[in-house]
């Protein structure tokens, strides 16, 4: 039980703590799971993060899900996404009346504007720890190159782009190992 009440806690902390959405969460679930609870290492987060950006929902929730289950099973999973949402949700409901009645002030408005500078550089710098790990060698290198250039001259979705890099990660490893 005790375990249980931790995941809760521990992920309506970060809940409570992130602004910016799923991608925005990521270094802070990293430094909570990995470097504070030690509940996975930074490659199974770094799996995590891949899967949970395949799967329907936010990346965030997706990853704190698997977290959860890993540590307690399907009720770890179902207490870790509801820790994490749950602080979101009293948030955003109680802003909801107040950004409306207020968005049209300057200052509101600058405010948001700060905001999302800050969020893009959260998110780059999950982005450059997730590269860290994730680009290891010369066949990631290319897989890293190809989906880069693929996302940004090709509308696609970017389960098109997983499914490939996986099918070329399983190629490219198998043709290494014979090599």
């Amino acid at each position: 039980m005790k375990e249980m009440l931790e995941l809760f806690l521990t992920f309506s902390k970060m809940g409570v703590m992130t602004f910016g959405g799923g991608m925005a969460m990521l270094p802070i679930l990293q430094r909570e799971v990995v470097d504070n609870k030690h509940w996975a290492t930074e490659e199974e987060l770094v799996d995590y993060y891949a899967i949970g950006q395949c799967t329907p929902g936010i990346i965030a929730v997706n990853t704190a899900t698997f977290i959860g289950q890993k540590k307690g099973g399907a009720i770890g999973g179902i207490l870790a996404t509801l820790g994490l949402v749950f602080p979101s949700l009293v948030i955003i409901s109680l802003l909801a009346g107040l950004i409306t009645n207020f968005s049209h002030l300057a200052w509101v408005k600058n405010a948001f504007a700060g905001i999302q500078v800050c969020v893009c550089v959260l998110i780059f710098n999950a982005t450059v720890k997730l590269l860290k790990k994730s680009v290891v060698d010369k066949p990631t290198a290319a897989i890293f190159v190809l989906v880069l250039v693929g996302s940004v001259f090709l509308n696609v979705s970017p389960v098109w782009f997983v499914i490939l890099a996986a099918l070329m990660g399983i190629l490219l490893k198998n043709l290494e190992v014979k090599a």
